[in-house]
């Protein structure tokens, strides 16, 4: 079965496949994703990997966690599942709904 690991402190000039090609020394890489930010499309400095095995992820996690890569020191572990978050309030300023600024008929 395969598990997913947390990749952070990534270059933020990392592309996937150099990810990917990296990983693919402790085994088979399932995929290699980094995490981008929606507003500017830069990298967040983070990603996950799926090995396609739970020993492979184990000796990705001993080759890499804390080793230097491109001048930054990752940190490799087995990725958590995503917990939920409540949801965003505002999103308009800190201002209220709105009711489109029209006038309302009673």
């Amino acid at each position: 079965m395969a598990t997913k690991l947390y990749v952070g402190g990534l270059p933020y000039s990392t592309q996937e496949d150099a990810l990917k090609e990296l990983f693919a020394q402790a085994g088979n890489v399932v995929s290699a994703v980094i995490i981008m930010d929606k507003m500017s499309g830069r990298s967040k400095g983070f990603g996950f990997v799926e090995m396609s095995s739970q020993d492979e992820a184990a000796k990705a996690i001993s080759m890499f966690n804390d080793q230097e890569f491109e001048g930054r020191k990752l940190t490799v572990n087995e990725a958590r599942p995503m917990e939920a978050r409540p949801p965003r309030q505002g999103g308009n300023g800190g201002y209220g709904g709105g009711n489109g600024g029209g006038r309302r008929e009673y």
